[in-house]
């Protein structure tokens, strides 16, 4: 039986619809650059870094370019992104997640944010999601990107919980894949197809709550 203790959230298509601002930014880059970039495209970057992403773009564009314009474009992107988010508000809280962080306090849940953005505070802060969170690790707290377990390995730590008594939330299969790799539960938020690795899936947390949460986990 594995006993949880502590939720472990992403927070790009899991909490919050920031996945289409980012999706947008990066289209509007790809064409300033002269080439296509689809939302099939946009999948590939899922739960993975500012820089990383900028790579696949790149590839998928078939540019080379140096590491100075690249740190040139990244920025740029950021700031487009960063001027959409700086308008979002608590009504871009994703269906069901208000309500079961809030379950989560109420039955005495650790929580923690573990998510590679940059930006996580600023969205927090519009959305008005900080005060659930315990600890709050982002992209400003971390060297590697997931798949790496670093993300969730230093959340658990912050809130003081073994990797083995945490559960993590994720969209991404590269998500599911870090916390897998930090020997912690997942369940993934989405499509069975995509997520497959994880111990369950729900299309959203609104289908999600503390009672099957622990059901789910009872025989593990």
């Amino acid at each position: 039986m594995r006993e949880i203790k502590a939720c472990l959230f992403d927070l790009d298509g899991v909490l919050v619809d920031t996945a289409k601002y980012h999706y947008i930014a990066w289209k509007e880059l790809a064409d300033s650059l002269g080439f296509t970039f689809t939302e099939q495209d946009n999948e590939r970057l899922k739960g993975v870094s500012r820089t990383a992403s900028l790579n696949i773009l790149l590839e998928i564009g078939g540019l080379l370019l140096d590491e100075e314009e690249k740190t040139r474009l990244a920025e740029q992107k950021n700031n487009r992104y960063v001027q959409y988010i700086a308008k979002m508000d608590s009504s871009e809280i994703l269906p069901g997640a208000l309500e079961f962080l809030r379950e989560c306090r109420e039955q005495g849940l650790k929580i923690a944010l573990g998510s590679a953005s940059k930006n996580a505070m600023t969205i927090l802060n519009n959305t008005g999601l900080t005060p659930y969170f315990d600890a709050i690790i982002d992209g400003t707290h971390t060297s590697a990107a997931k798949p790496d377990p670093e993300v969730f390995l230093l959340g658990a730590q912050a809130l003081g919980t073994a990797p083995g008594q945490c559960v993590v939330f994720e969209d991404a299969e590269a998500g599911i894949e870090a916390a897998i790799r930090a020997g912690m539960a997942s369940i993934g938020i989405g499509s069975p197809q995509t997520l497959s690795a994880a111990n369950l899936v729900v299309p959203s947390l609104a289908q999600m709550n503390v009672s099957l949460l622990r059901e789910s986990f009872a025989t593990v």
